[in-house]
């Protein structure tokens, strides 16, 4: 374990030790991995009843100014002018290359545009951002701000006495509202698969509000370790792993964050690679595998055809308490990637047999 004295730390850092979290480094900052109980008791919970996840080191900021859509669709090939107001939305950022620069939420609250970024990127995010922004435009960052994940399906009626409001979105939508006369952003949302919110609250009322929500029925603390098996099981992708800047929205599977007015007018950074893809195919595409067996098949582990042509590699894997076995994405030769293809993965130098598998590998349940 890396030390994390020299590390950042969360406005919920000595609750998480009060707690017992077990403290790592994790995109230059100190987080919780687990808690006493446990990764897979932590997982199980979130897909039973309800977990509470700090995402506080995560970059929040808010877009000002006439004309703020229009400028962040510079950078992404997202539609967010047509993003209403009480509404979030998934998009990328990218690279004039095509490639991945980051993912991102945005979200449309009328007077300005409130976006959450990875951690691991949100310095060179609002850099890329800021170098496009026209007159009358600005981005401000919000570090006196953090970030709180309540996920599962217990966790709509646990918040729902202390904000009506919430109950009241649907899945994407976002609102303002108070928790005990603390002022808080959420938006209904989640990386989980799960139904839930994350809560954008003051850095200074941050460990009040999580104190609230864990003395909620059902809710118990979660940590890194469950959050990335939930989101794996759910299908989704962790920036820097299984996205980069070398990947492609077509590569990735993610062409349906474009929006349909900007394949139109093909307006947006590397869009000259995507219509390109779109129309002929790419080489590679992620997919999803399912291991033979109990043992698992960890990022980079490479992926053979039987017989041993080496046709991709997996960039995530790992146990999925839910589903009860392994689990696995990657990208493959796209001659290989059709549902249900037999492969092998080479795991301590020894073939495993596998499967290429429809992802979400546990089918998400957001309120829609």
């Amino acid at each position: 374990m890396a030390e994390t004295e020299s590390l950042l730390e969360t406005p919920l850092a000595g609750l998480h030790r009060a707690l017992g979290g077990r403290m790592v480094a994790f995109a230059g900052y100190a987080m919780p991995v687990q808690y006493p109980a446990g990764i897979m008791a932590e997982h199980l919970h979130v897909r039973s009843a309800a977990g509470l996840f700090d995402v506080s080191h995560m970059g929040q900021a808010e877009l000002l100014g006439e004309g703020a859509a229009a400028a962040l669709e510079r950078v992404t090939p997202a539609d967010i002018q047509a993003l209403k107001p009480g509404r979030q939305r998934y998009g990328l950022l990218m690279t004039p290359e095509g490639g991945i620069f980051d993912d991102f939420m945005v979200a449309n609250r009328g007077d300005r545009l409130l976006l959450v970024v990875n951690a691991s990127r949100k310095h060179d995010d609002f850099a890329l951002i800021e170098s496009v922004l026209p007159a009358g435009v600005t981005l401000r960052r919000l570090p006196d701000r953090a970030l709180l994940a309540l996920q599962g399906p217990g966790a709509a009626a646990a918040i729902g006495p202390l904000a009506p409001a919430l109950i009241a979105l649907s899945f994407m939508g976002v609102a303002e509202t108070e928790i005990e006369g603390i002022p808080v952003i959420a938006s209904r949302s989640g990386y989980t698969g799960e139904d839930g919110w994350e809560i954008s609250a003051p850095a200074g009322e941050a460990e009040r509000l999580a104190r609230i929500l864990l003395a909620l029925p059902g809710v118990q603390p979660a940590g890194l370790g469950a959050r990335d098996s939930l989101r794996l099981e759910a299908g989704l992708c962790l920036y820097g792993t299984d996205i980069d800047e070398a990947t492609s929205p077509v590569e990735a599977a993610l062409t349906w964050s474009i929006g349909k007015r900007r394949r139109m007018a093909w307006d947006f950074p590397g869009a000259e690679r995507v219509r390109e893809e779109l129309a002929n195919g790419t080489a590679r595409v992620r997919v999803g595998l399912r291991p033979e067996g109990r043992q698992p098949a960890r990022g980079e582990t490479m992926i053979h055809a039987p017989g041993g042509e080496t046709i991709g590699s997996i960039t995530s894997g790992g146990f999925g308490p839910s589903l009860g076995g392994p689990m696995a994405m990657g990208y493959v030769a796209r001659s290989h990637a059709t549902d249900g293809t037999p492969i092998e993965l080479i795991v301590r130098s020894k073939p495993l047999a596998a499967r290429i598998a429809p992802m979400p590998f546990v089918p998400h349940r957001y309120a829609r």
